[in-house]
């Protein structure tokens, strides 16, 4: 666990330092003088096609806090370069990279905003942007903000951390993001593939539009270490894995039943605008805190997309073809391999439909 509470009650040597469009460098005594009424630059403006970092940092140091505002949509793309490595070990839309693969979605089932409520990760009405992964790098970090889109956006940021020196196990940070739309008949959903190196994998976030109100959640999670054929951790079910149980509630109490804990959650359901015979989006993540996977060469992870077909007798199990969106978080050594490409932008866009 990181950050204990005993860890409090006593000092170290370290510097904390910020960065902000308030002090956009980071550096000490950078930000705007004391003032009861002046906000000068309380954020900055992307405009289509271009890139803004928002952390350019020199290490040992350890990002320890984020939070992020303003225009949260697919149209912003984040990276995080690590070493000097050319390229990203994170990539993915902003609000996905939060847990929050559905940018559309600003009411759940309840008609309230669903708060994605975990340790290292936490989303608010409205959409405020929040994780307290440890990111540690010893020589170099830079953060960047890509606009994609055709319209200029706002983005608001925090993000703090402490230089200090760093053990020598120390890996880095990653997180890839992947999607289907929808899974291709008959094969699985890939959340991660091609990890080369030794590390951990820490968490999935998940989103999932089903194209029916039938149970969408038979496919079984499997996870392949070190090159595997078979997978050496199997979940029975995609609820399963997310800590839910007999289709969140909706194949015993007739209904979805959404919830959200420290390392697991099923957080959000919801009506897309255009299907509203039942609910059809589902935002979960699984957090790997107490559970880290460890690897040692690579790391796999697959997910089925299938259902059972109740009008046969022999209850067969047939593909569904459904919407996922997925983003995969892990720790590894340097060099990583690059990551798998984005998917188009009218694909990425699909998720700020209401």
């Amino acid at each position: 666990m990181s950050y204990p509470l005993e860890e409090l009650a006593t000092t170290a040597d370290y510097e904390t330092f910020a960065f902000s469009p308030e002090n956009p460098t980071g550096t000490r005594g950078g930000g705007k003088p004391d003032h009861p009424t002046m906000k000068d630059s309380a954020c900055i403006s992307i405009a289509p096609g271009e890139t803004a970092t928002i952390v350019d940092c020199e290490g040992p140091a350890e990002l320890r806090s984020w939070w992020c505002g303003g225009y949260s949509g697919s149209d912003f793309i984040l990276r995080i370069y690590w070493d000097g490595q050319k390229h990203p070990s994170v990539e993915s839309p902003l609000c996905a990279f939060f847990g929050f693969p559905f940018n559309g979605v600003t009411q759940d089932h309840t008609r309230k905003f669903p708060v994605l409520n975990s340790i290292p990760v936490l989303v608010t009405a409205y959409k405020g942007l929040n994780c307290f992964w440890p990111m540690p790098f010893r020589k170099h970090c830079r953060i960047t903000v890509t606009n994609i889109g055709k319209v200029r956006w706002p983005l608001y940021w925090m993000i703090t951390g402490i230089r200090k020196p760093l053990p020598e196990n120390t890996v880095y940070f990653h997180a890839s993001y992947r999607s289907a739309r929808p899974v291709p008949d008959q094969q699985v959903y890939t959340i991660i593939d091609g990890i080369r190196g030794q590390g951990h994998y820490v968490g999935t976030s998940l989103g999932i539009e089903v194209n029916d109100g039938a149970c969408w959640c038979e496919g079984e999670v499997k996870m392949f270490l070190d090159g595997e054929t078979n997978a050496s951790l199997n979940y029975t079910g995609t609820e399963d894995y997310f800590c839910g149980s007999y289709n969140f509630g909706a194949d015993q109490l007739r209904q979805y039943h959404d919830f959200s804990g420290p390392f697991c959650g099923m957080y959000n359901i919801s009506y897309r605008m255009c299907r509203l015979y039942a609910p059809n989006r589902f935002m979960a993540y699984r957090w790997h805190i107490p559970d880290p996977v460890y690897f040692k060469k690579s790391f796999r992870m697959t997910v089925q997309d299938f259902g059972i077909d109740y009008s046969t007798e022999q209850r067969e199990s047939v593909c569904r073809k459904d919407d996922f969106v997925s983003v995969a978080y892990w720790y590894q050594t340097l060099p990583s391999q690059p990551l798998a490409p984005l998917p188009d932008y009218d694909v990425i866009k699909l998720n700020d439909i209401p």
